[in-house]
């Protein structure tokens, strides 16, 4: 009856946020990632192919989202980022939210949203068109997508496995974010490369 209620829960918050539980088509595990080029809050162009070589973490993000304020109220997402950056890896959270819609934000918001947070990634990207967030198939915030120095997708879905907004579920959650990148960078295959992404439907202009 427990996981019964959980499931209902999470499909009903889920639901409310405008969410949905299933990834739609993108790109591929073992495929390249689709290049892109995003302008950051602070106005710079950051491409993809600007960090190949190195391993880069792709984060869909809208503040306005229970489960995304699950991860970064409680300050996981921003020790993730720093565990990772200070192991030289690209973070690239990126805002696909349309103009008008929840979770949009203009650059001067985008740098106070990453200063009332003090999120450690390596830059907060803004698609207002969600043309990037269509390439990759991003339904959810967060939405979670890990690719490998060689440019190759190596993981694509949820954070962890507790699809819930509640803020004791991350103790005991499996991070999948935090395990590929372990396992990669040990030189292991990843064991778990997909997972369904759970969160906030992406606010798109289409």
């Amino acid at each position: 009856m427990k996981t019964k209620s959980l499931l209902i829960s999470t499909f009903a918050l889920t639901a409310l946020c405008g969410g949905a539980l299933f990834a739609a088509e993108g790109p591929k595990v073992g495929a390249p990632a689709p290049g892109f080029s995003l302008t950051d809050s602070h106005g710079r162009t950051h491409s993809l192919g600007e960090y190949k070589g190195k391993y880069v973490v792709l984060e869909w993000f809208n503040p306005g989202c229970p489960f995304v304020q699950k991860h970064y109220k409680s300050e996981n997402m921003q020790k993730l980022q720093k565990e990772f950056t200070g192991k030289e890896v690209a973070w690239l959270t990126i805002d696909s939210s349309a103009p008008g819609e929840q979770g949009h934000l203009s650059p001067a918001e985008a740098n106070q949203q990453m200063n009332d947070w003090k999120m450690n990634s390596t830059a907060l990207l803004l698609d207002p068109t969600g043309k990037v967030g269509h390439e990759y198939g991003a339904t959810n915030t967060p939405h979670m997508f890990v690719i490998n120095p060689k440019g190759d997708l190596i993981y694509t879905g949820a954070i962890d496995n507790r699809p819930t907004a509640k803020v004791g579920d991350i103790p005991g959650a499996t991070n999948y974010v935090q395990a590929a990148l372990d396992e990669a960078m040990a030189g292991k295959a990843v064991a778990t490369p997909t997972s369904r992404a759970y969160g906030c439907g992406i606010k798109y202009s289409d």
